[in-house]
């Protein structure tokens, strides 16, 4: 897959069927355009490309209002390879803000010589978002370009989003927000020094230092995998305040099964399956490790391949 930074600098000599978008956080909802172009470009013999851009187009307009992340780059320019798109770009934001809808339409098709567009049902886009679907079926008429709008994805009869994603990962919804995902949700970092209270009580756990810019589930004990060194193994993460050893400190840290090494300084991914309860202040560190007995067996009895397929 060929991947660019460009604001229709690179003029393409192959002819592309492009899907165009925030991708803020790659989900089924956005599965399906993927789908469409790839399946449109193959049966056309032409280059597959999603056209996005680097950063959410709001970290540009106004940071104090941005959305937290829900993926960061590297993930999904892994996940668009897996799938086996041709091109992706991620654009600057700032370079093409001020364009009319109409322009940056145009200067699409010129640079990546467009055969068909794909998008959503509701994708606004150029200056102040003032195009919508209804214009891009007249330019498209008016360039010569095929255009396919795609119905909304639903999940249980709601409409997959990333904003609907966002609010069910704050919430502690995380089966709920994964059944819209691609893959689980994840948050991804170095490992820090704690206070090492849960070594003493025999569940070593890993202290995530992450990026505050990503969505960060609600406090609670979750099952999870953890990502290291390319393997993965299954984990019992606290996201919170541990009530029964300190009152003050927020972390993120993981208890991973079978692993005893010392990974300070090291990255590793968690990804967050399903809630497995709610912090709870125990009386004694006794009842904390019972507690802590009883979320290991849970994590145990999981299967740990399920919750990654491509599809």
């Amino acid at each position: 897959m060929i991947v660019l930074n460009d604001s229709f600098k690179v003029k393409f000599k192959y002819k592309t069927y492009v899907t165009i978008g925030s991708f803020d956080g790659l989900h089924k909802g956005h599965l399906s355009l993927i789908d469409k172009t790839i399946q449109l470009s193959k049966s056309n013999n032409v280059k597959s490309m999603v056209n996005t851009f680097k950063e959410h187009p709001l970290n540009t307009i106004n940071k104090d209002i941005a959305p937290k992340l829900i993926m960061d780059n590297e993930t999904k320019i892994q996940l668009l390879e897996d799938y086996g798109l041709d091109v992706l770009n991620l654009c600057d934001f700032s370079d093409i803000m001020k364009m009319s809808p109409e322009d940056y339409v145009v200067n699409m098709i010129k640079a990546y010589n467009i055969k068909g567009i794909i998008t959503g049902f509701n994708h606004k886009f150029g200056y102040k978002n003032q195009g919508d679907v209804e214009l891009l079926k007249k330019l498209s008429e008016k360039y010569g370009i095929e255009l396919y709008i795609v119905e909304p994805v639903k999940v249980n009869g709601e409409i997959v989003s990333s904003t609907s994603i966002r609010k069910y990962v704050a919430n502690g919804e995380i089966a709920r927000a994964n059944s819209m995902l691609l893959r689980p949700y994840s948050l991804k970092g170095t490992v820090v020094h704690g206070r090492e209270v849960g070594r003493t009580l025999g569940f070593p756990t890993a202290n995530l230092k992450y990026d505050s810019n990503f969505v960060v589930p609600a406090v609670g004990v979750y099952y999870t995998v953890v990502e290291y060194n390319g393997k993965m193994y299954k984990a019992i993460t606290d996201v919170g305040y541990a009530p029964t050893v300190r009152n003050s400190d927020f972390s993120v840290e993981s208890y991973m099964l079978n692993f005893n090494e010392d990974i300070y300084g090291k990255s590793i991914k968690v990804n967050f399956i399903e809630k497995i309860r709610n912090e709870v202040k125990f009386d004694s560190l006794v009842g904390l490790r019972h507690q802590l007995e009883s979320d290991k067996k849970f994590a145990e009895s999981k299967d740990l391949e399920n919750n990654f397929s491509k599809k």
